[in-house]
């Protein structure tokens, strides 16, 4: 079962490569396996004339160097060491790659050709103003007696946030009024 799973995951992975490959280079590589008898895995080339599916689709035209495809593609056929010829049902799995992925962008690009773009854009979404309610949790709050009384209003214990600020604690004796004589005096003397 794990070998089953295995080689699905390595045609699967081909499949995305393929995908991935520009349009044109897909086209010239269907047609360099269509024209060259001789497709080989595990190498660019070999000394008996064998080419790989990426120099065929080159040769054909397709000016593409895509190293994943070349990974996978070796990944797929289990290339070991040594290049050998291609076998029947690792070029007929690649040609029915290829041509169901020629298929599906030629229906995607006629879709894109008979759809009309919209004659106008719908209008965007526009968020509403928040309320006083949510107001009070959006902002960070500069004052203690504030955040107190949105808390107190969100569990429901008052009726609403005081808008008015609460009147001044008083400081302790002495406070400022001291540090403001004490800063006379220093400036006069």
């Amino acid at each position: 079962m794990t070998l089953r799973r295995a080689n699905r995951r390595k045609a699967q992975r081909l499949r995305a490569v393929v995908d991935c490959l520009p349009y044109e280079t897909r086209v010239a590589m269907l047609e360099g396996l269509r024209r060259y008898d001789r497709i080989i895995v595990g190498a660019y080339t070999d000394r008996t004339g064998g080419v790989c599916p990426m120099l065929a689709a080159h040769r054909c035209g397709g000016r593409t160097d895509f190293r994943s495809f070349a990974r996978a593609w070796d990944g797929f056929t289990s290339a070991g060491r040594r290049a050998r010829r291609a076998t029947e049902r690792e070029l007929r799995t690649l040609t029915a790659q290829l041509e169901a992925s020629l298929w599906e962008e030629d229906d995607r690009r006629a879709e894109t050709l008979r759809t009309a773009p919209p004659a106008t854009r719908p209008a965007p979404f526009v968020h509403p103003a928040p309320s006083h309610r949510e107001r009070a949790w959006l902002g960070p709050f500069r004052r203690w007696d504030r955040y107190r009384d949105a808390v107190r209003h969100a569990l429901g214990r008052e009726t609403a946030p005081s808008d008015t600020a609460p009147a001044r604690e008083p400081e302790p004796a002495g406070g400022r009024e001291r540090e403001r004589a004490s800063e006379r005096e220093r400036l006069q003397v």
